[in-house]
């Protein structure tokens, strides 16, 4: 069961859909939900300026404060109405990243929007939900700002390849996975001889799955277009509400940057992503 979830607290347009989902999660888990809004100054902001001119700039300091304490009064009334009744509001004085990094060591869920559209995104610019699924210590919800349900893990799918990643993804997931209707677990040009699979890829994770109650299909493919492409696939001709995977960083460039598999279920998923490092 999940019993903190955090939800990012924020004056986009995809707040209600994330907070839809979290208070439904919040319901169904019998949670204490956390809207967590920022007021955007960081530490390094006070640091780089003299004092002079944070008296001169307090004025605007208040006024972000004043805007993030407006979307918590947002969040709690719009929770309430959602009908969840164990409530709390953290406004931080930090940016979102460097908060919601802390917050996630206390709690069991953060749920976020897909964030800025690839055309609009610099080459080498993260994310929200890319940094903190790579750095945070707990899954990460992100929900696409179209997303039309409330309804999250009744079909899921999970994609696996026997890596530590994909181990912390589905492991984070269980609180979803034992409440769902069908889990199709989907291996995506799984070779038996290699990644750790065993002589039947697929067959050891189910197996594990199903002494936690969680009704599993193993679903073997071969895809020449990438694991990303397949796994979006088989969520939309298996009507899922729900992808699980495990996220990826390129090392090469920068710690955070994160991998092609993962960026592209980030930008083309149209249902709810679980991602967890």
């Amino acid at each position: 069961m999940y019993k903190t979830i955090v939800v990012h607290v924020s004056d986009n347009p995809a707040f209600d859909r994330r907070l839809a989902v979290a208070a439904r999660l919040a319901l169904e888990h019998d949670a204490h939900l956390v809207g967590s809004a920022v007021t955007g100054i960081s530490l390094q902001a006070f640091l780089v300026v003299t004092a002079s001119a944070v008296t001169m700039l307090a004025p605007d300091f208040d006024v972000l404060r004043q805007r993030a304490d407006s979307q918590l009064e947002r969040f709690a009334d719009a929770a309430a109405r959602l009908g969840v009744t164990s409530i709390e509001r953290r406004l931080i004085e930090d940016d979102a990243e460097r908060a919601l990094l802390l917050e996630s060591r206390y709690a069991d869920l953060l749920v976020l929007s897909s964030g800025t559209p690839p055309e609009a995104r610099g080459h080498l610019a993260a994310d929200l939900p890319d940094y903190l699924a790579l750095h945070g210590t707990r899954p990460v919800l992100v929900v696409p700002p179209d997303y039309g349900s409330d309804t999250v893990g009744r079909t899921v799918v999970v994609g696996w390849d026997a890596g530590p990643e994909a181990t912390r993804a589905v492991t984070a997931a269980l609180p979803l996975l034992r409440r769902a209707h069908n889990v199709i677990v989907a291996l995506v040009n799984a070779d038996p001889l290699t990644g750790g699979h065993g002589p039947q890829p697929g067959a050891d994770v189910a197996t594990w799955l199903g002494r936690h109650g969680v009704p599993v299909e193993v679903v073997r493919e071969h895809a020449g277009d990438g694991a990303a492409t397949a796994l979006l696939g088989i969520a939309r001709d298996t009507g899922a509400d729900l992808i699980v995977a495990g996220a990826y960083g390129h090392n090469r460039i920068r710690e955070w940057f994160i991998g092609g598999a993962t960026r592209e279920l980030l930008d083309a998923a149209s249902v709810p992503l679980l991602l967890a490092h």
